[in-house]
Order: structure tokens, then C-alpha cells, then sequence
């Protein structure tokens, strides 16, 4: 479901046209001195707030996909980690060798990869406003995954014969877990720029709303049946 916030944010555009249509409706005797409340001010206004709410949409659901996609990458890191402390048991290492890659897979098992921060309601939840503790986390989890393939690739007889637990292979995870990580940074930057955007432009439109009201009250009157029209229309300032 989607947030609250982000529910009222459409709310408040699409009273913003209801707006609009009234106004639209009073004809030529709406003429403000007002440059800001002209009708092609507000209709700009109203495409311009549409176009960012749509943007915060876009940019949440590329945030989702990444954390998906991140997720995705980061199942099954901990019980490669632990075969892979197996794999080196069974060469030439060295107690304290042993010892090394141990450590390293209790700190990965100590934590998780990632919290269930995604979500596959269609309606588009939003993205947190803070980077949440499963990003440090998924930093750490690399961290630790890097320290044991240091200490495997420093063991000469560690010569797996499986495919998946070689240099190679275990290098190109490596690769892939910090492509997904950042990717998932960037996606939440993303998001949070949009929705400082869209906010700096919905607080003007409510502000404006607000000043079209206070206009069409001079106009025509607090008894108007055209004051009455609008007066209603709900503005609310979302967190």
C-alpha cells in the first residue's frame, strides 16, 4: 500500500485541478493583478507538480527494483561463505590461516545480508526517507566476504576443483555484490532528490491555492455561491 504522505501528495494535485476547473469556469471575471495566479501560472503550476509526483513514482519503483536485484545477489553469501571455510579445511592452510577465514564467516553469519525492505504491492510504497541499517549492513557483509577470499587467495594449496568456488568466480561475486550495493545508493538518491523537488513545488501550490482562495473571496464575495465552490477543497501540508 502505498504511504500516506504519498497518497495525500496526489490528493492535494488533484484538488489543485479541481481547483483549476472552477476557476476556469468564473470566466473573465477572474482576472487577478496576480501574475502567479494566472490561469496559464496555474495550469504551468499544476503540470509541473503532476510531472514531479510522477517522478517520485518512477524513482521508487527503480529504488525497489535495485533492492531486489540486491537482494537477489546477496542470498546464498553465507552458506558459500561457510563451504568456502570448508574448502580451505580441507588444503595445506595453516592453523592460523584457518582460524582467519573462521572469523571472517562468523562476522557474515552474525549479520543479515539484507532487511525485507521491499515490497510487491503494485500501489508503490515509498522509499524510505533515511538510508535504512541493512545498506551499512550490506557494506559490512562485503567487507567480510572480501577478508576471507584475501585469505583464501593467500593460501597456495587452495586449488578447489568446483567451479563456483574459485578465485575467479568468488572475485566476479565480489565484483557483483558491490555494483548491486551502490546501485542501490544511487536509486535512493535518486528517490530522495525527487521528493525534494516535488515537495518544494506542492508547498508553493498549496501556498498559491491558498492565495486563489483569498482572490475569488474579494472577488465575489464570503457569501458567494463562488466562494462556496472552493472554500472546501482541502490543501494539506504532507511530511
Amino acid at each position: 500500500m502505498a504511504s500516506t504522505s504519498e497518497v495525500g501528495h496526489a490528493k492535494n494535485v488533484a484538488n489543485f485541478q479541481n481547483l483549476m476547473a472552477f476557476v476556469n469556469g468564473y470566466g473573465a471575471t477572474y482576472n487577478p493583478s496576480k501574475n502567479d495566479l494566472s490561469r496559464p501560472k496555474l495550469e504551468a503550476l499544476y503540470a509541473q507538480a503532476n510531472a514531479h509526483v510522477a517522478e517520485v513514482i518512477n524513482k521508487n519503483t527503480a529504488y525497489y527494483n535495485a533492492v531486489n536485484q540486491r537482494v537477489e545477489a546477496f542470498s546464498g553469501l553465507r552458506s558459500l561463505s561457510t563451504r568456502l571455510v570448508n574448502a580451505l579445511e580441507s588444503t595445506n592452510a595453516s592453523k592460523e590461516k584457518i582460524d582467519d577465514a573462521k572469523g571472517f564467516n562468523r562476522k557474515m553469519q552474525g549479520r543479515r545480508a539484507s532487511k525485507k525492505e521491499v515490497s510487491t504491492d503494485p500501489n508503490q510504497p515509498a522509499a524510505p526517507k533515511t538510508i535504512s541499517a541493512s545498506q551499512q549492513s550490506t557494506v559490512q557483509m562485503i567487507q567480510h566476504f572480501e577478508g576471507l577470499i584475501s585469505v583464501l587467495q593467500s593460501e597456495s594449496s587452495y586449488t578447489p576443483n568446483e567451479s563456483e568456488l574459485s578465485m575467479e568466480v568468488l572475485q566476479s561475486k565480489l565484483q557483483e555484490l558491490k555494483v548491486k550495493n551502490e546501485q542501490v545508493a544511487k536509486a535512493y538518491t535518486a528517490v530522495s532528490n525527487a521528493r525534494v523537488a516535488r515537495d518544494k513545488t506542492l508547498s508553493n501550490m498549496i501556498n498559491i491555492a491558498a492565495e486563489v482562495k483569498k482572490y475569488v473571496k474579494s472577488v465575489f464575495g464570503a457569501n458567494s455561491p463562488e466562494f462556496a465552490q472552493i472554500k472546501g477543497i482541502p490543501f494539506k501540508k504532507e511530511q
